[in-house]
């Protein structure tokens, strides 16, 4: 019997209740202090005279206010809608229990277990029959998110148990993976084979950081994907570093930016932030495919896409993937395929070349600010070996302040002589503005408000005389007004 048929048969026998109609049933009047009016029924016309124990006989000329007919009728409407809203209180309750219950089976390493408490969980889910403007339609949205989260941890764990305690990322061999694995084959190899090599230099650092923090070291190979490995790669969404931050995300995990240095360009400390970003887009989404589109595109976008599902849909990252942005949903297919091509790269008939060697440095504190060209020339180095060592430094010179510069080990001593033997270096004035154009605004008129020449604006921003000025878009801008 469904929830639907068992309200109707309540309130049907209530009403014959009521109404004294109900069949072989003796209604009684029980004794009752309290003051309550009870509405009134009219008894047929051959009704027998009422005796001591039976209800007394009521008028047929007697009229039920239409306002107690109301009362009575909602009294009823308002009974079956508690007793629907308890079931579905109980079942979610219930589903929570199973829930609790695999998540136990989990941790003790019972997955066969858990998936049975999971589907579970699910059935009674599904039974909450809960409407769009009941209290409980948030609490069943989010148990929903939880199984889905945990099965898919599950799946990616039986696949390969092996891997990182069960923390492993389900690399699925399917269309989307194959068409850019082919462009790594083809027209992207020589990219590719590129990034491979810088791999080398800071791999084993980000695999270490994901160890200590308990992730997949497979994410080592996100860089590959965002920024090719390297530490100074800027995208159009003005995303910067091997982790591709932009300034608010970088902020948020503890990467600042000044005038003289920019940490999301550092390797070091802009792994530590993506392992803290990951580890929490993990906690939130259960499921490394989807941290991985949240960790692209944003956890709010992507929480977006979920959020529209059916509240009875059991969410998997390839359903949601065609509707998530262009990029994002080419984001995490790319990465798998990075993974399988590393990991046998014979199977995709690509030659993997001789990885770089890993950044080997040590570190002596600089007390000024230091042009690091001329403190490479004064050691001996090629001059931009520093810059190479200390990509965060924004002009290639140590900050106003005490600072901790990375120098190739055994330089350490030689390093605080040279640097404190050279004079202060003192950065020269910002000579380029950013201007915003207008609706209105040309070449023209842009260079006479600056004070500069229209070839000079054209030559800064690698565009001719003849490009279209977008209103909104900006222009780097060179003058003394700037």
């Amino acid at each position: 019997m469904n929830l639907r048929t068992f309200r109707y048969i309540g309130i049907v026998s209530i009403l014959a209740i009521m109404t004294g109609c109900a069949k072989n049933a003796k209604p009684s009047v029980q004794p009752s202090s309290a003051a309550v009016p009870q509405p009134q029924t009219a008894a047929p016309p051959d009704s027998k005279p009422a005796t001591a124990t039976e209800t007394p006989k009521v008028s047929p000329k007697t009229i039920i206010p239409p306002e107690e007919k109301r009362t009575a009728a909602s009294a009823v409407i308002e009974n079956g809608q508690e007793s629907a809203k308890g079931d579905a209180a109980s079942a979610l309750e219930e589903a929570l229990d199973a829930y609790t219950e695999a998540k136990t089976c989990r941790e003790g390493g019972d997955l066969d277990g858990a998936l049975k408490a999971l589907d579970r969980a699910y059935a009674l889910m599904i039974k909450a029959d809960v409407g769009a403007d009941s209290p409980l339609l948030q609490e069943k949205n989010d148990l929903r998110l939880l199984i889905a989260q945990r099965l898919q941890e599950i799946y990616a764990c039986q696949a390969n148990p092996a891997a990182n305690g069960g923390k492993a990322i389900p690399l699925v061999e399917n269309k989307w993976v194959l068409d850019e694995i082919k462009l790594f084959q083809t027209s992207e190899r020589n990219s590719f084979l590129e990034a491979y090599r810088r791999s080398g230099l800071y791999r084993d650092m980000i695999a270490a950081e994901c160890r200590r923090a308990g992730l997949p070291e497979e994410l080592s190979w996100l860089p590959a994907i965002e920024s090719a490995f390297m530490p100074r790669a800027l995208s159009r969404a003005r995303a910067l570093g091997l982790w591709q931050f932009i300034a608010s995300t970088g902020y948020r995990y503890g990467l600042s930016r000044d005038q003289w240095v920019d940490e999301r360009m550092d390797p070091e400390k802009a792994t530590r932030a993506a392992v803290k970003h990951l580890n929490n887009l993990h906690t939130t989404f259960g499921d490394w495919t989807t941290v991985l589109a949240a960790y692209n595109c944003g956890e709010y976008g992507v929480q977006r896409v979920i959020n529209t599902q059916h509240i009875n849909y059991l969410d998997d990252f390839w359903d949601l993937f065609t509707r998530l942005p262009f990029e994002t949903a080419r984001f995490v297919p790319r990465f798998i395929a990075v993974i399988l091509i590393t990991r046998d790269p014979d199977k995709y008939g690509l030659a993997l070349p001789a990885a770089y060697a890993p950044v080997r440095h040590e570190s002596v504190t600089v007390r000024k600010p230091v042009k690091l060209s001329v403190l490479s020339t004064a050691l001996g180095l090629e001059s931009a070996e520093l810059a190479f060592l200390n990509p965060e430094l924004r002009l290639d010179s140590t900050p106003d302040r005490d600072y901790d510069l990375k120098v190739p080990p055994g330089y350490g001593d030689r390093a605080m002589q040279a640097a404190a033997a050279i004079p202060k270096y003192v950065p020269p004035e910002a000579s380029v503005a950013w201007h915003t154009i207008r609706a209105g605004d040309t070449l023209w008129s842009i260079a006479r408000k600056y004070g500069t020449s229209i070839d000079m604006i054209t030559k800064l921003n690698g565009m001719t005389r003849k490009s279209v000025l977008l209103p909104g878009k900006r222009l780097k801008v060179p003058g003394k007004s700037a």
